[in-house]
């Protein structure tokens, strides 16, 4: 298919005998293409001009496919024949070089604008051929001005271009394969001053600083034969007062120490181009934490907005969209502003979600969309206007080649323009323009405007007493209040904030604890920044201060997990642990290094706690799938956990001997009953196989490595980070307890609970799991617990033990405990005694299942206890464990439910089955008399 066969429209010639001149000179051609060849010279006198000068050319490529065209434009010179050609090939002539790069950039450009104007090419075909060639361009002459240097001996250390560190990054629309018609190239020259010599660094530095100078005015200077590219360099750190070449060290530091907003969100379009491509890679790699924020960053919205205000300020752009000289690319409106909205939007949540790191900007607009951050409709608004503002861009340029972003200012140019669009009623034209330039402007404003100054009136009405306003007036000596930034923030939605806690059951309480939010907030520029973007997070905090004041405080030392609910999926039921695990080592997978890998763990599940919180507190899900899901989440962090942290001891000591090593869950773990603040009983049971050593570069004994690997899981988990700890860990129960190995050998596990165990450890057994780690020994771990708790036992012997411990349980339980009619777990008939009857009945029985349910059902069917009796301990089970989980959620402390506000006691009243606190503290006290006089009987 070639320009002939794929030409499928053409301008209007607006001066046709410019056209008809055209064509003459060209003698027949094709109907279609006489239509272009003439609508295009009638419209543009820079493209009449290129179709006489480069008529021999032309014509011999009209039958070619353009693919072949491009790649015959885009051949390197010294793979020809020409001049410029034998000159490169042994230390070129600049001048031929400059000939050749310009008669290529010539006919390329020639070549593209029928391509474009005949239908041929798509926006992004365009833009990608223009990309193409400036890549071309800037290889083809930094390569040509690399062997010049290294010929003259002026490049110590090296001998060929590829030990020359030097990378050229492509900016902003070539950076994006996005380059208009006439566009300037935007360049950063770097070099790696790793890959030298450190006393040849200042030669070295002085040589590439000479060279990017004359490569800039290779591309940019205008001769008789035109020019390549204009190139800037302005994008490069502090390009006022450093040189044009930078090490990228040097650019490093910058960046982390003093980049800004504006560089951040150019840097999501930075490319290596030309050069040494695996230096610009790396290098554009440590800049990834300095680019992609770990925290949604919704503070760039206003350095965003700040900044379009100060372009439009600059150019004199303010006011209502008048098409007379409207700057298309700049003005209300325009790309520029389709730009800084995908932009924008990439820099708040790209550091979360790296699909979001795309270069191009409609890829980004439906990736926003489909991740959920922009609505559809949205996105295909921008989409399409975006495609037709670069189209009317380009038009603009092609007629005179010249780099104007700024609509005609006369009715004869418009109309002329608007031909060259192949339009004929210019006042229909225009109408369209206008409609575009307004329906994004209506989005884009929507988007970054940010209303409000100074002190507000406080609503007084709302609810808030009297003292509301010498309370708040004491907020701007918190932590997060200090910058006038944040000041200015918080100000904007403090109405919001105080309208939100008015409507909760009690005001004054509500604002009571959003003060002791605010006052353990580390900083608040982002969050506030967050509450302005997503008011319906307002709602929530709201909810959390006045019912649950440990969720609260727990959000005073977590805010980032905010964040989170603004994910589609934050209010939807969790996933199978098996996806949590995949998601979490996805994100793993990610990070950098390792401690980076233990952040992103964290802060994964802190936002997964606060979600299943939330869902509780909201009464979306019930305390028992509330526990199942603190289970699920704790046993996808080991799962995720164990590959990275084993990967990371390997690298000194080697690959985990034998099967590896496998984590044993314990106690609530095992059982999926863990709350909010539960710790995790863990073992950690080992198959080191026939090895005695590791064989790492320190290689150490069987024994010593899966110890010091245990603890090196064990510091993942507890270490505290600047996102606090993952979990603690409790490991008392490994054989032996305190005084065994912190990792056990799958032998001596097996032949310490066979032979050495006492009846305390083998109860412990009735809830244990595999949780992580090596399958086969997971399943052979799992084999053998039930192979024990299967085995024959005494029951009088085991009733005795199991009275014994009760007794000690009960002894070390305080009188307060005892009395209090709202602790759940210790004391005679509570959640401990429940279940040290339920595992007692599993070993009478040789029950398997971990759940109490099951455990005492089998003890049923041993005849040990009756059915209504196990229904009555399952009962009271239940609703101790929603009363003990509730209270873990609301209070940070001692519980005492007659404490609580509205919502909290509604809460818990729900949970339990019970209509108010009376009959709840009755019913609690009857049921625990009942079942402490049940287990008193079957434990004889």
């Amino acid at each position: 298919m070639s320009l002939i066969s794929r030409t499928r429209k053409a301008p209007i010639p607006h001066e046709p005998d410019k056209g008809d001149e055209v064509l003459a000179a060209y003698g027949p051609l094709p109907d279609n293409l006489a239509a272009l060849f003439r609508g295009v010279a009638g419209c543009s006198p820079y493209l009449r001009g290129l179709l006489l000068r480069e008529r021999a050319w032309l014509s011999g490529v009209l039958d070619t496919p353009p693919r072949e065209v491009m790649r015959a434009l885009l051949e390197p010179p010294d793979a020809g024949g020409s001049a410029a050609a034998s000159a490169t090939a042994s230390g070129p002539s600049v001048d031929a070089l400059g000939v050749h790069l310009r008669r290529v950039k010539r006919r390329a450009a020639l070549y593209v604008a029928l391509a474009d104007t005949g239908g041929m090419w798509r926006l992004e075909q365009v833009t990608g051929a223009l990309t193409n060639l400036a890549d071309f361009a800037v290889q083809t002459a930094l390569s040509a001005l690399l062997k010049a240097e290294i010929a003259r001996n002026r490049l110590p250390g090296c001998r060929t271009v590829d030990d020359c560190a030097i990378t050229v990054l492509a900016m902003g629309k070539m950076g994006a394969h996005e380059l208009n018609y006439s566009s300037d190239i935007d360049l950063i020259v770097l070099f790696d001053e790793t890959r030298h010599r450190a006393e040849d660094f200042e030669t070295l530095r002085m040589a590439y600083v000479r060279l990017t100078r004359r490569l800039t005015r290779l591309l940019s200077d205008v001769t008789a034969e035109g020019y390549v590219f204009r190139t800037d360099l302005r994008l490069r750190p502090d390009a006022s007062v450093t040189p044009v070449c930078l090490s990228m060290g040097a650019a490093e530091r910058y960046y982390e120490s003093m980049g800004r907003t504006w560089e951040r969100a150019a840097f999501i379009k930075a490319r290596p181009c030309a050069g040494d491509i695996a230096a610009g890679e790396r290098f554009l790699e440590t800049l990834r934490p300095f680019i992609w924020r770990r925290h949604l960053d919704f503070a760039a919205i206003e350095d965003a907005h700040d900044m379009r205000l100060r372009i439009r300020s600059h150019k004199g752009l303010g006011g209502v969209v008048c098409l007379a000289g409207h700057d298309v690319k700049l003005g209300r409106g325009g790309i520029r502003e389709i730009e800084f909205f995908a932009q924008t939007h990439q820099i708040i949540a790209g550091g979360r979600d790296p699909d979001l790191r795309l270069r191009g900007t409609v890829p980004a607009l439906r990736m926003l969309a489909r991740k959920g951050w922009i609505p559809p409709e949205t996105a295909e608004t921008l989409v399409r206007a975006y495609r037709a503002h670069r189209e009317i861009e380009h038009r603009i340029q092609m007629l005179n080649d010249a780099q104007t972003h700024a609509l005609p200012t006369t009715p004869e140019r418009m109309a002329r323009l608007a031909a060259f669009c192949g339009e004929a009623d210019v006042d229909a034209f225009e109408g369209r323009l206008l409609a575009r330039f307004d329906r994004v402007d209506a989005l884009i404003e929507g988007f970054f405007r940010r209303d409000g100054t100074g002190q507000p009136d406080l609503p007084l009405q709302s609810g808030l007493s009297g003292q509301a306003r010498a309370r708040i007036d004491g907020w701007y000596r918190f932590a997060a209040l200090r910058s006038t930034r944040a000041q200015a923030i918080f100000r904007r939605i403090l109405p919001q904030i105080l309208g939100r806690i008015g409507e909760t059951s009690d005001p004054d309480v509500t604002l009571e604890r959003f003060e002791a939010f605010l006052s353990g907030l580390p900083a608040g520029v982002q969050l506030f920044s967050l509450f302005e973007s997503n008011p319906q997070i307002l709602d929530l905090l709201a909810q959390i201060c006045g019912t649950a004041p440990a969720l609260a405080d727990y959000l005073s030392r977590h805010a980032q997990v905010l964040e989170g609910v603004i994910a589609g999926t934050f209010f939807a039921p969790l996933p199978p642990v098996d996806e949590m695990t995949r998601d979490l080592s996805v994100q793993l997978d990610r990070a950098g290094d390792f401690e980076e890998r233990l952040t992103v763990a964290r802060r994964w599940m802190k936002e997964h706690h606060f979600r299943i919180g939330v869902q509780l507190l909201r009464r979306m899900i019930g305390t028992r799938r509330a526990a199942a899901h603190y289970s699920d989440l704790a046993e996808a962090c080991l799962r995720a956990l164990m590959g990275p942290v084993a990967r990371e001891f390997s690298r000194r000591h080697g690959p985990l001997p034998g099967r590896g090593a496998m984590v044993l869950g314990m106690g609530s773990l095992g059982a999926r009953s863990l709350g909010p603040r539960s710790d995790l009983d863990l073992i950690v049971i080992y198959d080191g196989g026939d090895a005695e050593m590791s064989q790492g570069t320190r290689p150490l004994p069987i024994t010593t490595f899966y110890a010091r690997f245990t603890q090196a899981l064990v510091t993942a988990l507890t270490s505290p980070m600047a996102e606090g700890r993952l979990y603690e860990v409790d490991m008392r129960l490994r054989p032996s307890g305190r005084k065994g190995p912190v990792a056990t050998p799958l032998s001596g596990f097996v032949d310490y609970q066979r032979n050495r165990a006492w009846t305390w450890e083998h109860m412990a057994l009735t809830r244990a799991r595999p949780v992580a780690g090596e399958e086969s020994l997971c399943a052979e771990v799992e084999a053998f617990r039930r192979q024990i708790l299967a085995r024959p036992r005494d029951a009088r012997a085991i009733r005795k033990d199991v009275a014994e411990m009760r007794a000690r349980i009960h002894d070390a339980t305080t009188a307060a405990s005892q009395h209090d009619p709202w602790e759940a777990k210790a004391g005679k008939g509570r959640m401990l005694d429940i279940t040290l009857a339920a595992q007692c009945a599993a070993l009478l029985s040789g029950e398997a299942a971990r759940d109490i349910p099951a455990q005492l059902a089998a003890a049923v069917r041993e005849g040990v206890l009756a059915a209504d009796e196990a229904a009555h301990l399952v009962r009271t089970h239940d609703r101790l464990a929603a009363l003990r989980l509730v209270a873990q959620l609301l209070v940070d402390g001692p519980f005492d439910a007659r404490a609580l506000g509205r919502e909290g006691r509604a809460l818990l009243l729900a949970e339990t089955g019970a209509d108010d606190l009376d009959s709840l503290e009755h019913m609690l006290a009857a049921e625990r008399m009942r079942a402490g006089e049940i287990i008193d009987r079957c434990l004889g």
